[in-house]
């Protein structure tokens, strides 16, 4: 079997800052439909599992999920520098194009005839964008195959979280204190019994 390649590095904050911004206008949609492939797949700073857990920290805490993960993945490489460059990347492109953009449909809005025009080309955008984020789910998934709670815990997990804020209307916050701190103590109890296991077959 061949070995898994090593993982990259940024070489500077210039490179760090120019990946999250490409990264950045890339994100129709929203950013983590491409941040698995342009971190993982395309530079390699991280692999399949790290990106799923540091995405995983980034979702429960509060403010937007791209953005705590690029304040984590900034400061991995380059402490507090790398964090300020990462999130600077993140927003500063796309907050100069959405102010044109909102100037540009504020403008367009009193024309009559431009109305349908932008009312289709907003809907076509989020059929595409809802699609990207499916998409994204189901790569991001593959990584939990290997989770120490199994692959069919897991996808119970999903579905539970899923019919928890879909069909019975929990707050976010509810089902991460409740559903997600249970499933941390499992995962806890499990990677501690390894662990115990491990300590017993080295000494054996």
């Amino acid at each position: 079997m061949a070995d898994t390649p090593a993982l990259a590095r940024p070489a500077s904050l210039r490179e760090l800052f120019i990946a999250f911004t490409v990264l950045a206008l890339q994100g129709f949609g929203g950013v983590i439909a491409v941040a698995q492939r342009e971190l993982c797949e395309r530079r390699r700073w991280l692999d399949a599992r790290e990106f799923v857990d540091m995405l995983a920290s980034a979702q429960v805490l509060p403010g937007p999920n791209v953005c705590n993960l690029s304040l984590m993945i900034g400061d991995r490489f380059f402490g507090w520098r790398g964090a300020l460059t990462a999130l600077a990347g993140m927003i500063l492109a796309p907050m100069a194009l959405m102010l044109l953009l909102a100037w540009g449909l504020g403008e367009a809005s009193s024309l009559p005839q431009a109305q349908g025009l932008i009312r289709g080309a907003l809907g076509g955008i989020a059929a595409v964008a809802a699609g990207q984020i499916i998409g994204t789910v189901l790569k991001l998934s593959a990584p939990l195959r290997e989770h120490e709670l199994g692959w069919p815990a897991c996808l119970g997990l999903a579905a539970l979280a899923l019919a928890l804020v879909v069909q019975w209307h929990w707050p976010l916050v509810q089902v991460l204190l409740s559903l997600g701190g249970a499933a941390c103590l499992v995962s806890y109890a499990l990677l501690k019994r390894q662990a115990a296991r491990r300590a017993q077959e080295t000494q054996a």
